[in-house]
């Protein structure tokens, strides 16, 4: 097309009824370039964090399979990408100069011709979100490990994941995954993530604490290298480790000597566990006496070690205890609570916590997720919550 005189530029202006001195001198005269097409190019919106990253040179990831909504991870954060739509549509113009530019740059040419590369009328919008990390405990539940001499690990059949397939698989940073790996106490057998098979890591504490007793060691100070000598001709040396690490903490003494300070609430949710999941429903008053007779001595059994693992029912003449994991439950919010209304229709505060606990987002307390979820009423005196909607 043919280029705007200064003279056409300021007929037009006056057209527009506007004053030309209230404008800069410089025109812009837009026209569309040969490629310039909807769809070709997608903006996305970013915070000052993830700019710096990008301009740092590291890169941001798009994660998700075809069934799932994809999710934009950087190094440490996972967010939900949701696309936003605009009224006015947004132009490309390659080297295009703002007014602050052309206002310290006077000498400039006052008609400036530029050529629309592309437009759109949306952008995608970031919003921070919990990592998707449910599904990686199910990944790695398809086989777990049950030990060196179990037959199916022979067999090439099983399904095995390394730190990469599970950063293909997996919605979330890679920071959140490995942190995640920890908090399972998956390890890394030959190369690939692995979760020990429940029996498995029980046979495995037991020769542990057994080992603990006849030495009469003391529970926090437990020392790596005689455990590996005394229980190396049981078990690869490898697993005595990992269950150490599991179920204590390590540290290094004075003289150099890795020692592991054992870790008394978890050892104790472990048999509690042990004892519950062959039984629908277990009399409290039972169970806890023989709870406390199955720890090692020395250790003392607590309802609270057994947050998200199993729950009381008050109700219920006698008392009942029953196994309910968190970690069964739905990631999503109003599904997770579906599922804990349809189990039991009214929760006190103090029930209902480490079972929502995980899905309080930054900032976010329990109180304003039962807020949102639940509608509260008393009953005999103890504020109760149920269900904002009818369950099927």
């Amino acid at each position: 097309g043919a280029m705007r005189s200064r003279a056409e530029v300021d007929a037009t202006l006056q057209t527009a009824k506007l004053n030309p001195a209230e404008l800069l001198p410089a025109v812009h005269c837009l026209s569309f370039g040969p490629q310039a097409g909807a769809g070709e190019c997608c903006l996305l919106q970013l915070e000052p964090g993830l700019c710096a990253e990008l301009e740092a040179g590291r890169s941001l990831v798009i994660r998700g399979e075809k069934d799932e909504q994809a999710v934009l991870c950087s190094k440490d954060k996972t967010y939900d990408m949701k696309i936003a739509d605009t009224s006015n549509m947004l132009l490309f113009i390659p080297g295009c100069k703002t007014p602050e530019q052309l206002n310290a740059d006077q000498g400039s040419c006052n008609i400036i011709h530029s050529q629309i590369a592309g437009f759109s009328n949306n952008y995608w919008e970031l919003r921070r979100c919990r990592p998707k990390l449910k599904k990686l405990r199910k990944l790695l539940m398809e086989d777990p490990y049950e030990g060196p001499d179990s037959q199916k690990d022979q067999t090439l059949a099983f399904s095995k994941y390394t730190t990469e397939d599970l950063l293909s698989l997996i919605q979330a940073s890679e920071e959140e995954i490995l942190h995640q790996l920890q908090v399972i106490d998956a390890c890394k057998i030959e190369g690939y993530w692995r979760i020990l098979e429940f029996d498995y890591e029980m046979k495995l504490l037991n020769h542990v604490t057994q080992l603990i007793d006849s030495e009469s060691w003391s529970l926090n100070k437990v020392p790596l290298r005689t455990c590996l000598e005394e229980l190396g001709s049981l078990e690869p040396t490898e697993m005595i480790e990992h269950i150490l690490l599991s179920y204590g903490r390590k540290y290094i003494d004075d003289a150099g000597e890795v020692y592991f300070e054992m870790c008394e609430d978890k050892i104790c949710r472990a048999i509690a566990q042990m004892l519950l999941q062959n039984a629908v429903k277990f009399n409290l008053s039972e169970f806890q006496e023989v709870w406390q007779q199955s720890v090692p001595e020395g250790m003392t059994t607590r309802l609270d070690q057994l947050k998200g693992l199993a729950l009381v029912d008050k109700s219920s003449r006698p008392e009942t205890i029953f196994l309910l994991k968190v970690e069964d439950l739905p990631e999503d919010n109003q599904e997770r609570f579906n599922s804990l209304f349809s189990i039991r229709e009214k929760w006190t505060e103090v029930d209902i916590t480490p079972y929502i606990q995980d899905l309080c987002a930054e900032k976010q307390t329990v109180g304003a997720l039962l807020t949102k979820y639940a509608r509260s009423s008393m009953q005999n005196g103890v504020k109760v919550y149920n269900s904002r909607r009818p369950i099927s």
